[in-house]
């Protein structure tokens, strides 16, 4: 199952947190838009039953809901930060805003002057509002307004959307303090520990399988048995040192593939939240080789273990130096980040579109390779001789797969490319890439 948090805040930042929280894929976004802390109360209390946390946008909101609505469930709010100020800062600076002095709220003095001074701005005329610290945006507004109707300032920074939008409407130069994606990721982190759910499974044992891709190859490379033997040991020493930091047991299943047993809050932890494999990193940049990594989760140890095969499987069909993770209620997360840098992971793929996928003729070894290309390229378009390229197969096969994945639904025409000479050429979207249901 995942798990549900609620999002509470302006419409602007709830784009924001459904676009990080994509990197966490245990969490299922529950979005309410609140332009205010009475609506933010209401929010929390409607979507307060069906979540395991709630995130809100801010101090204030957050403090209305903790007061009025008292949610059974752990409620956390982004905090503002200097990494805020930084956006800000800039885009004032830009605008020759910074020479005539700035007043800032939101944020303490302290983080102000420091943030002034790692730009070299430490001499720049600020004024820090040090007023009750769940200030409402009227008294925010006043604060900013009294300054720059005494010419002391030329710019205002509110962490506040609505003095903002306020400040703007007043005809005073204003720069808004949102957060940082790094400081949803913090509160998302913690919001997803603190759930139920996330406590429950901690201790879950998690089997992973590890193949060292191509191993015959970098073997026959080697100019003697007694180098191939060192090479083996020294792959085994860089999984063993992976595993001890997962607090894991390791057994080598072979000489090129290798077997680990850990708790899944560990696993969760090393990764950053499914969403790095380090050790494939190292593997690359010590020895010049990649990895295929199968995880696999279940409510036993050999359902954990065949999901662990079925997933190393994925990786080798996707090309190597991927991982994929098969959770207990058979959903796919991957690839993970491996030794090159991949953009994005994708959301969990449900298990029931996986088994339409294939009943519509998509194998296995096709899916993975579409997953791992979209994972690092964000592309879900292809027109037919650039699918069959992916696909390692001929252009009328391609051609035939089509058709036949139209007809299952996977697929859609988005458009068509025009050609200099011939007929244009038609554009295929992958739908079920873009996370839309069959």
């Amino acid at each position: 199952m995942r798990i549900k948090v609620g999002i509470i805040g302006t419409e602007a930042f709830i784009g924001q947190v459904l676009r990080v929280i994509k990197s966490f894929p245990t969490f299922e976004p529950v979005a309410r838009a609140a332009a205010n802390e009475r609506e933010a109360v209401q929010a929390a209390e409607e979507v307060g039953p069906e979540v395991e946390a709630l995130v809100l946008s801010g101090a204030l909101p957050g403090r209305a809901v903790k007061l009025s609505a008292a949610p059974s469930v752990p409620t956390f709010h982004v905090p503002l930060n200097g990494a805020g100020l930084y956006k800000a800062l800039f885009a004032a600076f830009r605008a020759g805003r910074l020479d005539g002095g700035i007043s800032v709220d939101s944020l303490t003095k302290a983080m102000v002057m420091r943030t002034l001074t790692d730009l070299g701005l430490e001499e720049t005329k600020v004024f820090v509002y040090d007023g009750p610290a769940y200030a409402s945006p009227e008294q925010l507004v006043a604060y900013h307004r009294q300054l720059a109707e005494s010419g002391q300032c030329r710019a205002a920074f509110t962490g506040a959307e609505q003095a903002a939008k306020r400040l703007q409407e007043l005809a005073i130069p204003c720069e808004r303090i949102a957060p940082s994606d790094q400081d949803i990721i913090v509160i998302l982190e913690r919001a997803l520990l603190s759930t139920e759910s996330r406590r429950g499974k901690e201790s879950q044992i998690v089997v992973g399988m590890i193949n060292v891709d191509d191993f015959g190859k970098l073997a026959m490379k080697r100019t003697s048995e007694h180098e191939v033997q060192k090479l083996k040991l020294d792959i085994h020493r860089m999984v063993l040192n992976y595993v001890e930091l997962l607090d894991g047991y390791l057994t080598a299943l072979g000489g090129d593939e290798y077997l680990f047993l850990t708790t899944r809050g560990i696993f969760e932890r090393e990764t950053g939240g499914y969403k790095t494999i380090p050790l494939a990193k190292d593997a690359y940049t010590s020895y010049g080789l990649s990895l295929s990594v199968g995880i696999g989760f279940g409510t036993s140890a050999n359902d954990a273990g065949t999901n662990a095969r079925s997933a190393l499987r994925k990786a080798k069909e996707a090309g190597g130096n991927a991982c994929f993770i098969i959770r207990e209620d058979a959903t796919l997360i991957g690839p993970l980040e491996m030794a090159d840098p991949v953009q994005a992971i994708l959301s969990p793929t449900d298990a029931e579109l996986i088994k339409r996928a294939e009943e519509a003729g998509m194998t296995s070894a096709y899916l993975s390779k579409l997953l791992q290309h979209m994972a690092k390229t964000g592309k879900y378009e292809y027109k037919v001789h650039e699918l069959a390229e992916l696909l390692g197969i001929t252009v009328r096969s391609a051609h035939r797969l089509l058709l036949q994945w139209i007809d299952g639904r996977l697929v859609d025409i988005a458009g068509y490319e025009k050609m200099p000479k011939g007929r244009p050429r038609q554009v295929y979207r992958f739908t079920f890439l873009m996370g839309k249901s069959l």
